[in-house]
């Protein structure tokens, strides 16, 4: 019975490395926005820090431990991958957001991280350590899981999900329950009892997403305005009442050459005499030409 309970837990673990793999990948297109617009926006690095100090923790409690190995296979890779994050996100984020970014750092992964191997090293020994240790990976497991909830907060605040990372919660959720089964199989509450709360937090970003995707789409086919329609414009003929649809190449000219005529006889005023009957010609041929007209299309 307990080999078949060390061959589920096996089977659990590389389903949740597999998912933690993916896990850890989902910020990819996040991070694919932030290159196309030099920018991090409105995007925060508070997930990655938290994601890095945990992966490290986790490592540490991993080697105090017994049969652990697929627990220090992808939290190594996560360390690896966050640190690359981080840093892609403190080349691009304006200069706030860089120096919150770099405290956090500070703070958490060589203050916080360092503080824990001292005193643990020191104040404690054998089983105990790596209890403790443990505890304190369940603690910043569930910064983890509750971490994104800052930026549902941002959904929540500003009706939208342009910043809200579905993929990292999607698997997130699936990556909670693997690990869950993982622990449970394992007698470790440790790494059972936070993969509870994760899975409640994923379940409840996602159902944020999709209520709020939803509002966003309908309010903008409220606020989405009619097309503006071009006044047209006609030819009419007001002797014969018609419209016309365009002049003939006949009418352009005499058009251009009556135009050309009177603006010769305003300069030259004094062969108006000479000119009267050109100019009453060229009066009532203005006068038989269609007119334009912008009406209402």
């Amino acid at each position: 019975m307990a080999g078949m309970s060390g061959h589920w837990a096996f089977a659990f673990g590389v389903l949740g490395n597999i998912i933690s793999f993916i896990v850890f990948l989902s910020p990819i297109p996040t991070f694919y926005k932030i290159y196309k617009k030099k920018s991090t926006e409105g995007y925060q690095s508070i997930p990655y820090v938290v994601a890095l100090f945990s992966s490290m923790l986790w490592i540490y409690y991993a080697f105090l431990k017994t049969n652990t190995t697929l627990l220090i296979t992808i939290n190594s890779f996560g360390v690896f991958i966050e640190t690359i994050y981080v840093g892609f996100y403190l080349f691009y984020a304006p200069k706030k957001a860089r120096v919150q970014t770099i405290k956090m750092l500070l703070l958490s992964v060589v203050g916080g991280f360092g503080a824990i191997v001292l005193v643990t090293q020191f104040l404690f020994k054998g089983a105990v350590r790596g209890q403790v240790v443990g505890w304190i990976c369940l603690v910043f497991s569930l910064c983890v899981f509750v971490a994104p909830l800052g930026i549902v907060r941002q959904v929540i605040k500003t009706k939208s999900v342009e910043y809200m990372p579905l993929l990292l919660s999607v698997f997130l959720t699936l990556s909670a329950v693997a690990w869950f089964f993982y622990g449970l199989l394992l007698k470790d509450i440790n790494i059972a009892a936070p993969n509870v709360l994760g899975f409640i937090f994923g379940i409840l970003q996602i159902v944020l997403y999709v209520i709020y995707s939803k509002k966003e789409k309908a309010i903008f086919k409220e606020q989405k305005l009619p097309e503006i329609q071009k006044p047209a414009v006609v030819v009419v003929d007001e002797n014969n009442n018609k419209k016309l649809s365009e002049l003939t190449q006949e009418q352009i000219i005499d058009i251009v050459k009556l135009a050309g005529l009177l603006v010769s006889t305003d300069k030259t005023g004094s062969h108006m005499s000479h000119d009267t009957n050109c100019g009453v010609k060229a009066a009532n041929k203005i006068e038989n030409m269609p007119k334009l007209q912008t009406v209402d299309a």
